[in-house]
């Protein structure tokens, strides 16, 4: 799709949802995905250079900011035979090497929190995972049952069925159930669109709809699906967000070159199981 065409669909993709659901609120002035300081906090520290800010002011007893690739990670197992001691393995390699956050399956979220407790890594877990398909407060109640666990993150899947039978009203109902659940509690939320089933007209209009919901990340993929993610569509997700909120791409990112692609591409978080040897081949850049 050629960049005029582009932005022409968005435009007006913007004004239908616009028309119907009244104006795009603007998005939340900082992520909530800790309870710590701003310097623990890539996110944070991103929306505020990106704002217009050419320096941040540090205590000097804060840790440094890091701008490692391990900072942009979400080290993340979703596998259905996932063990407890394949989770324990996640938190102490999320710890080692600073990823942003741990995502888990909600039966594991305790167990995560309880592991990675007093760092800088955050807790994320799933919600309508991963078909997207069940009720909005079916998906209100496990995003508080998992926040009520520890959770500080959560990664809902759009109804895709709902997004290609233009049932607006539902998919309004289901993205508004999981963000002001996840707002009440100040816990970041992530949307994730499921890229690869999707044509996109759909993409962009799922972006405006999570944007317009107040989501504070929209996300290409389960990794159970056709596809993961591109850097073709990390870059449209971007384009059609702005630099409002967050993109976080994942499936398939499987080494250095794949997660430095989609960051170049616009990404603000990678969501990867091989995390270890994409930081280990960063580091010998």
């Amino acid at each position: 799709m050629q960049t005029t065409e582009l932005e022409q669909l968005i435009e007006q993709i913007t004004d239908e949802i616009v028309q119907r659901f009244g104006v795009l609120p603007a998005a939340s002035s900082a992520c909530r995905c800790h309870t710590v300081a701003v310097t623990s906090c890539p996110d944070r520290v991103r929306f505020i250079i990106e704002c217009g800010a050419d320096r941040v002011g540090l205590h000097s007893t804060a840790p440094p900011v890091s701008r490692e690739m391990a900072q942009y990670i979400d080290h993340t197992i979703l596998k259905p035979e996932a063990s407890l001691e394949d989770v324990s393995k996640l938190c102490r390699e999320a710890m080692e090497n600073q990823f942003a956050a741990v995502c888990v399956n909600p039966s594991y979220v305790r167990h995560a929190a309880r592991m990675v407790c007093g760092t800088s890594v955050a807790v994320a877990s799933v919600v309508g995972f991963p078909l997207g398909a069940t009720l909005p407060d079916v998906k209100a109640y496990e995003t508080r049952r998992v926040i009520g666990d520890g959770a500080r993150e959560v990664d809902m899947v759009i109804n895709v069925g709902a997004l290609k039978s233009l049932d607006d009203d539902l998919l309004r109902r289901d993205l508004q159930a999981v963000v002001e659940a996840c707002r009440d509690y100040e816990v970041l939320s992530k949307v994730i669109i499921e890229t690869a089933l999707l044509t996109d007209d759909e993409k962009v209009k799922a972006c405006l709809l999570a944007k317009a919901a107040g989501a504070d990340y929209v996300k290409t993929s389960t990794g159970f699906s056709s596809g993961g993610a591109t850097p073709e569509d990390v870059a449209l997700m971007r384009r059609v967000v702005g630099k409002e909120i967050g993109v976080k791409a994942s499936g398939g990112i499987r080494d250095r070159a794949t997660a430095q692609k989609m960051i170049e591409a616009g990404a603000t978080r990678i969501g990867a199981s091989a995390s270890v040897k994409i930081v280990k081949e960063a580091k010998l850049d």
